[in-house]
């Protein structure tokens, strides 16, 4: 299946989600991407959107590998297997991740102007435009559990059958349109153009 755009793949993705709508969800979305994915399950849903702040440790001179990822509290998740093969330093990781940690604490300031909205005892459906390895969807995962959601939902519109099988020990459930070896996420979508702030921040008003 390729997906027109985030907005069409959130649209579809919507249909499978039809179940949640009577559990007052709480749609949380990875920025940037899947701010727009989420905003249309939201939508359909009649639920509340939030982000949920975690961030890609991109591999030194590789940034679109994932080594790892970072959420809010504190969460790190490695990839293991990654970092072994290509023998990345405890160094290297520590560097990239003070990068990001900054990146993490400007998205959550700028995209949550009333702080976060509490996930205590919610339903959480956590959003993103699709998952290569699973890295930054685990952090997310492991954000909203340690923060007290009821349950985990995680939704997708791609994904590859690596990164579904990490996910799902970690959640109640899996919702994935399309499982693919296709090289990269990108290559489902017609549009996958890389967003900006101001049109994440007009998805999230």
């Amino acid at each position: 299946m390729m997906f027109a755009d985030r907005m069409e793949a959130g649209r579809i993705l919507a249909k499978d989600l039809g179940h949640l709508a009577g559990q007052n969800p709480l749609v949380l979305a990875l920025p940037r991407g899947g701010v727009p994915v989420a905003a249309e399950i939201a939508s359909a849903l009649g639920a509340e959107l939030d982000v949920i702040a975690v961030r890609k440790l991109g591999v030194p001179g590789q940034p679109e590998l994932a080594m790892g990822a970072i959420g809010e509290n504190g969460t790190l998740i490695l990839n293991r297997d990654v970092i072994d093969h290509l023998r990345i330093t405890a160094d290297d990781i520590d560097h990239v991740r003070r990068q990001e940690e900054i990146e993490l604490a400007r998205r959550a300031q700028r995209w949550r102007r009333h702080g976060p909205r509490s996930r205590r005892g919610r339903l959480a459906v956590i959003v993103d435009d699709g998952m290569a390895t699973g890295a930054t969807a685990e952090a997310a995962c492991r954000v909203a559990a340690a923060e007290g959601a009821a349950g985990i939902v995680l939704a997708v519109p791609v994904a590859s059958p690596d990164a579904v099988a990490r996910i799902q020990p970690l959640v109640n459930e899996v919702r994935c349109r399309v499982e693919s070896h296709l090289d990269g996420v990108g290559a489902a979508y017609g549009d996958f153009h890389q967003l900006t702030d101001d049109e994440v921040t007009a998805l999230l008003l």
